[in-house]
This record gives C-alpha cells, sequence and structure tokens, in this order.
C-alpha cells in the first residue's frame, strides 16, 4: 500500500537542500544538548523518564550540559515546523509517530536510528515488536525514532462500581458493554469517564468501535483511497459516540472534561469504565490510585455484532515518539543515545513498572498488579490497529479532533463527521 502525503506541515523552508543534506554537525567542547519535551518532568510519566535517564547520563558525564523545554501538545507541531524552518531543530524533540514523521523523514530533518544504534552496538535495545510497529507506521524498513511506550489501548474500569451496579463480569461484546452502561446509569453511577477537552480521547473511542467493525486497517485503507471516510464502520462509529452522549453515558459535560481528570475520576470511584492505554499503569501503581493495587480492571475493546475484528486484535501505539534532529547529530548525542537506550527500559520498569518498547535486563522481584496484567494482555494480541489519526495528514487530523467534539454536542450528524473528514482527503487528493 502506498500513501501520498501532503507537506502543509513542512512550510515549503523545510525542504531547502541545506536541510535535507542530514550531516551532522561537529561536536562543539561543552555546547548545551537540547531537549524539546511535551510532558513536565515530574509527571510520573514521561517526562520523568526523560529527565531522570538524561539526568543520571550528566551524573557520569559532568561536562555534558543540557536543557528541557516543554511545550503543550497543541503547540508542539507548530513548534516542530517553526525550528524547521530556521533549520534549529533540537537535538532530540517528542513528536508523533505516523504521517508527522513521515514527512520530517522525507525532508531529511531526522536521524536514520536504526544506523545509529547498529554502529553503537546496541540495536538490540529496542524491543523488536516496538521497533516493527515503528516501522510499519512509517513506512520504513528502518527506524527513525526511539519508542516512549509499548501500550496496548482498551477499557479500564472500577471492580467496586461494578460490583455495586450488580455486573459479575466485564463484557465481551460491544452491546453488553452499552448494557452495564445503563445498568451503572441505573444505579446512579456514571458509566464513563471520556478526556473531551483533548480531544483524542473521543477519537480514541470512534477508532475502537471502527476497527471492531471494519477491520484493523479500515483507516489505513481509507487513507489510501481504497475505503471512504464516509463508508459504514466509521459512520456508524460517529454514531454510536452521538448516542452515548446523548445518554449520559460520559455524564454532563463530557468535552470539557481533561483526560487527566477523567482518569483521575475511575480511579476515585466518581465514573466507572474510561478508555485509555496502558501508560495508565503509572498512575495506577501510584498513590493517586483510591482504588488500590488490584481495584481496576481491565477489557479489550468488545467485538461489534457484524464486524470483522477479534477480540485478540488490539489498538497498539508506542506512546509520542522522540525524533533526533539529522543537523544536529554529533558525537554528544551518540553519546547521550547509547546511554538512553540501554537505561530506559530498566528505568521505566522499576521505577514506574511500565513497558517503554525497551529491552529490560533488570526486572525487579515482584512486579505489581497492573504491571502484570499489561504483561499478560501482551501475551494475547494477534492483531494491532494504530490510533484513529495514525495515517492522517496533519490537515485531516487536525479536522477529526476538532470536529470530534462537535458530533459530541449535537451540533453535527454522524455522516456530517464522516463527510467533514472525506471532503479534506478529497481535496489533498
Amino acid at each position: 500500500m502506498k500513501r501520498k502525503f501532503t507537506a502543509a506541515l513542512l512550510a515549503g523552508t523545510m525542504v531547502m537542500g541545506l536541510m535535507a543534506t542530514g550531516l551532522s554537525v561537529s561536536a562543539e567542547e561543552n555546547r548545551t544538548f537540547k531537549i524539546l519535551s511535551m510532558w513536565a518532568e515530574d509527571d510520573n510519566d514521561s517526562g520523568s523518564i526523560l529527565k531522570d535517564v538524561t539526568e543520571a547520563y550528566k551524573q557520569e558525564n559532568p561536562d555534558f550540559d543540557y536543557e528541557i523545554e516543554v511545550v503543550s501538545s497543541d503547540n508542539l507541531k507548530q513548534k516542530i515546523a517553526t525550528l524547521a524552518a530556521s533549520n534549529d531543530l533540537p537535538d532530540v524533540f517528542a513528536y508523533d509517530a505516523g504521517t508527522p514523521l513521515i514527512e520530517l523523514i522525507d525532508a531529511g530533518l531526522v536521524v536514520d536510528v536504526s544506523e545509529k544504534l547498529e554502529a553503537l552496538g546496541v540495536a538490540d535495545q529496542i524491543d523488536s515488536g516496538a521497533a516493527g510497529f515503528l516501522t510499519n507506521l512509517s513506512l520504513t524498513e528502518d527506524l527513525y525514532a526511539l519508542p516512549l511506550g509499548q501500550n496496548i489501548e482498551g477499557f479500564w474500569y472500577n471492580k467496586a462500581l461494578f460490583e455495586q451496579a450488580g455486573i459479575e463480569a466485564a463484557p465481551t461484546t460491544w452491546d453488553e458493554m452499552l448494557e452495564d452502561a445503563q445498568k451503572l446509569l441505573d444505579a446512579g453511577i456514571q458509566p464513563f469517564a471520556v478526556g473531551g477537552a483533548d480531544l483524542w480521547p473521543a477519537t480514541r473511542i470512534l477508532n475502537a468501535y471502527v476497527m471492531r467493525k471494519g477491520g484493523v486497517d479500515f483507516m489505513d485503507l481509507a487513507y489510501a483511497g481504497e475505503k471512504k471516510y464516509t463508508d459504514e464502520p466509521l459512520v456508524e462509529a460517529a454514531a454510536m459516540l452521538q448516542d452515548m452522549v446523548d445518554k449520559g453515558y460520559f455524564g454532563v459535560g463530557a468535552t470539557t472534561v481533561d483526560m487527566n481528570t477523567a482518569a483521575n475520576m475511575v480511579m476515585n470511584g466518581e465514573a466507572a469504565m474510561i478508555y485509555n492505554g496502558s501508560w495508565y499503569v503509572s498512575s495506577l501503581n501510584s498513590d493517586a490510585n483510591a482504588a488500590g493495587e488490584d481495584g481496576i480492571g481491565f477489557f479489550n475493546i468488545p467485538e461489534v455484532e457484524g464486524g470483522v475484528g477479534t477480540i485478540t486484535e488490539y489498538s497498539m501505539n508506542c506512546g509520542t515518539i522522540l525524533a533526533l534532529s539529522s543537523g544536529k547529530y554529533d558525537e554528544i548525542t551518540d553519546g547521550w543515545l547509547e546511554y538512553f537506550v540501554t537505561h530506559v527500559g530498566n528505568y521505566a520498569m522499576n521505577e514506574q513498572g511500565s513497558f517503554r518498547g525497551y529491552t529490560i535486563s533488570e526486572m525487579p522481584e515482584t512486579v505489581g498488579t497492573y504491571t502484570q496484567l499489561v504483561s499478560d494482555e501482551l501475551d494475547k494480541v494477534t492483531g494491532s490497529s494504530a490510533w484513529f489519526e495514525a495515517a492522517m495528514d496533519s490537515e485531516l487530523s487536525q479536522i477529526a479532533q476538532e470536529n470530534v467534539q462537535t458530533l459530541m454536542n449535537g451540533d453535527m450528524t454522524p455522516e456530517e463527521y464522516a463527510q467533514s473528514l472525506q471532503d479534506i482527503y478529497d481535496a489533498a487528493h
């Protein structure tokens, strides 16, 4: 399958000959190694990992100077576009896998990570599953990004609230899940929390339904022009999401709640279910989880009647990735890269109980309930889908996310939502 891509994000100037060379600069003594992040440095998640592993490297290499700049996820793409246009990308930066990264690869702006890791003798530090997932997203044989997660996605639920509503087992079909949602609502319990204010949590629910109805490759095929966004799976998904909002399954003001608040609602017993990724384990393993070490359960996306997706197919991702500037790469980057890939897997597992897409050589003697849960689910995977916008270019992704709130608020029909995506796609192709 061959995709066509627009270069809107690159704003023309990003493909200048100088920038496309990929030549590394000579190492400057005591230069500052710059990292652009979208996570707070103390967030007990990716931000902590990036800061703590880099700081540990500095402790062993006192002459290494670095600074981390944090931007919001909403501003990340524009920030990268601006820096790329001025040939000033930071040494390492957070970015989105899939189409956004492909645009940087095509412009020669990011490093072939596989090549560098092979030269350093540490290529085996990247988990093969994570590497395969990322190369599939970038349509390349080599790896052009570092993973920051090895995640499955699905529904997490508060066991005590299920018991309170008389629900004895997690659902395996979408219809069963909706029946459970009504039982919860009848018991005075909000069935779902959703971080609609952050947009992507809502499109994740669309994707969940689409991959069960139309298959794990439906969104890829739509972007390749072999399916249409106006086909039944996506229109049904949009109708399902809107109906769930209308029935009150997401509570009041679903589009005004951010994802952190939504995740806390389930741990605190304020809502019964949430669609989330296994990065959630970092919070579940922390003191913030009022439900305790076995109070939250997980079930994979339920099957949809008449759909082609199966219960052993998972929505998966490798987190927001880290890319390395080809224009800044030098011996200093070499040193940081070798240290990071050889230490981050052990750090994440031992400090957070999370899988980050790296080899783990120092497993803790015991792992927490939630970490073991994720490990068990990973063993069940027979197929996977990426997230809703993974195959979309920047403009299409923006419309998909902006309009999902309009859909949820009832100001756009499911058919209009699907058509809005198809219109943007047709205009670009």
